[in-house]
């Protein structure tokens, strides 16, 4: 699971919170949260769709435009340019043939992968008991919340620190209870070792769409990221950084590495 994966399963697990509150049940809302947390953790485990997509990923010193291959041996990555330098087919090639032949880079990513999971997971857990939340508007297609952290939550750990000092608002699509749009902003500064092992600033925000590319399949097209200061906790989120996905395209769930050269290679160059 890429970084961005590991914000669209907590939209995922956010829109769990907004079914617990239109339930009409008498069950408690805490544990029906938590059941539907467990679910949407089984359903990301049952997702084994592929895509192919367009990325253009900026950050303060690294802009990449790229088409992106999923597989289940990993995902090959197409750079068109970098830092605005046109990268020719033979070196596309090259960087994506090296990869296919390279197992040591494939369990690396795997093992990126396998961290961002349970990194996912463990904030997942903490959704029903980390915020308050409050619709503030809704219309025929959308329903707007408004959360706030929940002052009786003690953050276990480094993370779940960063993640509860967030404030902002959700949209989320009425008719299939899905995510459309998560932004938020660190209300209060968070130090790490009074400081000295780092520390994020108050005022830093994020901001994250997603949109429905196949039947019942939602995917995060854009993802902005502007935290102040500096502190080694997502080491795969950039502090600063824009990241837009375009042009969807399904690939066999079972697609191999080979397989995906092909279908990546014959995209646009652009």
């Amino acid at each position: 699971m890429n970084a961005l994966k590991l914000i669209g399963l907590l939209l995922l697990a956010a829109g769990c919170v907004v079914r617990a509150q239109d339930a009409k049940t008498s069950q408690d809302t805490k544990q029906f949260v938590q059941q539907a947390v467990t679910d949407e953790l089984a359903a990301d485990r049952d997702d084994h769709s592929r895509w192919i997509f367009h990325e253009v990923d900026r950050k303060p010193s690294d802009t990449v435009v790229q088409w992106v291959a999923e597989t289940g041996h990993g995902d090959l990555n197409r750079v068109l340019s970098r830092n605005g330098r046109q990268t020719s087919e033979e070196e596309q090639r090259a960087r994506i043939d090296k990869f296919i032949h390279d197992p040591a880079a494939q369990a690396k990513q795997h093992r990126s992968g396998q961290h961002d999971d349970e990194q996912a997971e463990a904030l997942l857990k903490l959704l029903p008991v980390a915020f308050i939340w409050t619709e503030t508007g809704s219309n025929e297609k959308t329903t707007t919340l408004h959360f706030t952290p929940d002052p009786n939550f003690h953050p276990p750990s480094r993370e779940a620190r960063v993640f509860s000092a967030m404030e902002g608002d959700m949209i989320v699509e009425n008719s299939h209870h899905r995510i459309q749009e998560l932004k938020g902003t660190m209300i209060h500064d968070v130090n790490f070792g009074w400081g000295l092992l780092g520390k994020l600033e108050k005022g830093g925000s994020f901001s994250v769409e997603r949109r429905e590319t196949g039947p019942g399949v939602w995917q995060i097209t854009e993802t902005h990221v502007h935290i102040q200061g500096h502190a080694l906790i997502f080491k795969s989120i950039s502090e600063q950084e824009d990241d837009e996905k375009t042009s969807f395209t399904r690939e066999p769930g079972d697609v191999t590495l080979e397989q995906a050269e092909s279908a990546v290679m014959a995209k646009p160059d652009q």
